[in-house]
């Protein structure tokens, strides 16, 4: 194993540099960038990366002007600029540098883990990534646990009744919830519950209401167990309840069924008939014995369920609701050209997601000891 785990760690090398310079030969060949939008600012053009999506803001490439006979310029709207102006923003940003040196220059950060600071926010990268964590870990902890909770116990009761109207109807159920577009049932949630037209029972903003001291609920010196229970936690899930509806609609779709059939195909099988004829009930038949080979692959690909939601997020959902998460921050930068904030989150969730991969394999080997990868090729 160590061996087969060893291979897999190199092998993270020439992926991570791949999917880095794919990336970043994207990007110089991408119209627009940093100097752009800096230059779209002076000039009254630029707008909020949100505007496209609420429909609030005018496209930008489509409203400029451009003229080139009027200035040499390389960058539209930079007519009546200081040449020398345009210079100094180049340096700002590192683009006076040629593009493989640029290139190579960010991988030595990067390696070292220094992904330098944000174009636009003043702020590092990594403290910018630690402040929307908390949105992206809650809605993405919360999402899959609930997720999980509801596929595993449906998906054995489909099995065990296979073929039955209880096997029928949630089926139907489950197809209609998949096809369900997630921001739509969002907007229906707020309309419903959230002072649209109807009802105002949740909030709309954040994860907890303003003026609630979250640090109540961290340990150390401001720790206050009583507030934290009766105060902080209900208003927390209070914040959480209609992202979460929204975003568990479709997602337990995949995993029921999964569920489901690896119990089928587990309960066909000879032991299964040896221990019925030993007699043995049924529940110690599914949860003693077809519980653990049919759940290898369901409970193996929980890593990768967590990391997937954690670290995708859900645009369109934080946005609905107004939550400051990863989603609506890899969106943002990629729209206004944050450049060290898009490539230091892309390493660090193509390098989180490669671990994963390896530790999935590994919680196959924890479930199962028979699985050994040693012998496997990469």
């Amino acid at each position: 194993m160590a061996a087969y785990i060893l291979r897999r760690l190199l092998l993270m090398i020439p992926t991570m540099l791949g999917i880095m310079a794919i990336s970043f030969a994207v990007i110089q060949f991408a119209p627009g960038g940093p100097v752009e939008q800096v230059i779209a600012q002076l000039s009254g053009q630029g707008g909020s990366a949100t505007d496209r999506i609420s429909g609030a803001g005018a496209d930008f490439a489509r409203d400029q002007t451009f003229d080139q006979g009027e200035s040499a310029s390389k960058y539209r709207g930079a007519q009546g600029l200081d040449p020398e102006f345009i210079a100094r923003l180049e340096r700002q940003f590192g683009f006076d540098k040629p593009p493989l040196e640029r290139f190579g220059l960010m991988l030595w950060n990067y390696l070292r883990f220094d992904f330098g600071e944000s174009y636009f926010r003043k702020v590092t990268v990594i403290d910018l990534i630690i402040e929307k964590m908390p949105v992206s870990i809650s809605l993405g902890l919360w999402i899959t646990l609930l997720s999980y909770g509801i596929s595993i116990p449906l998906g054995v009761r489909k099995a065990v009744k296979d073929g039955s109207t209880f096997d029928m109807w949630t089926s139907g159920v489950i197809i209609v919830a998949y096809a369900i577009p997630g921001f739509l049932f969002a907007i229906l949630l707020m309309v419903l519950f959230a002072g649209g037209s109807y009802l105002d029972w949740f909030p709309l903003r954040g994860l907890l209401t303003e003026g609630i001291d979250a640090g109540a609920c961290l340990p150390g010196a401001g720790f206050r167990a009583g507030y934290c229970l009766t105060v902080v936690v209900p208003d927390y899930f209070w914040h959480l309840a209609l992202p979460l509806t929204a975003l568990a609609l479709s997602s337990f779709a995949t995993t029921t069924l999964l569920t489901k059939n690896s119990f089928l195909d587990e309960i066909r099988k000879q032991y299964v008939m040896t221990a019925r004829a030993k007699g043995l009930t049924e529940r110690q038949v599914l949860y003693g014995h077809v519980f653990r080979n049919a759940m290898l692959i369901v409970i193996a690909g929980f890593p990768g369920a967590f990391i997937s939601a954690f670290f995708t997020g859900s645009l369109l959902i934080e946005t609905i609701f107004t939550l400051d998460g990863l989603g609506l921050l890899g969106y943002r930068s990629v729209i206004e050209r944050d450049y060290p904030v898009v490539f230091a989150t892309l390493y660090i969730f193509s390098l989180m997601a490669l671990l994963i991969g390896l530790l999935s394999d590994l919680v196959y080997t924890w479930i199962d000891p028979r699985i050994d990868f040693e012998s496997r090729e990469v």
